[in-house]
């Protein structure tokens, strides 16, 4: 999977130049993700892997030997972190083994949750009172 981390400018480029054997599962967990984080979000290349970003990044996503990586780490709903611990991988990011079925239900329940927290991140920074310069 090193020619998927070669410099690609977009996912469909990304996902072809990956292994023809992991193609679908990828097309599979873009399109849960795109559902996921509505029509809104924006799909783009960033630390040369495909990611979705809306009011701020939601998630990036990778294709390796073994796995399907999952970033950033999921924080802040504690039964969330408890469904998705099995699949931990280094510094908390995530690792849906290929030999395994994706659980795209869960992935798509992370992706509304930073969804959420990106909303909510938003909100509050529109919130803020301007504050009064002497």
């Amino acid at each position: 999977m090193a020619a998927a981390r070669a410099r690609k400018k977009s996912i469909d480029a990304y996902i072809k130049a990956c292994s023809p054997a992991v193609r679908p599962t990828l097309r599979k967990l873009r399109a849960t993700i795109r559902r996921a984080a509505s029509p809104d979000a924006q799909e783009m290349i960033s630390y040369r892997m495909p990611a979705f970003a809306r009011h701020g990044m939601l998630v990036y996503f990778a294709a390796f030997k073994n796995h399907i990586g999952l970033y950033p780490p999921v924080r802040g709903n504690a039964q969330l972190e408890a469904a998705v611990a099995k699949y931990a991988g280094p510094k908390g990011n995530l690792q849906f083994p290929l030999d395994q079925a994706i659980p795209y239900a869960l992935i798509a329940r992370i992706v509304r949750l930073r969804l959420k927290q990106n909303l909510d991140k938003a909100k509050s920074k529109r919130k803020k009172p301007a504050v009064a310069r002497a």
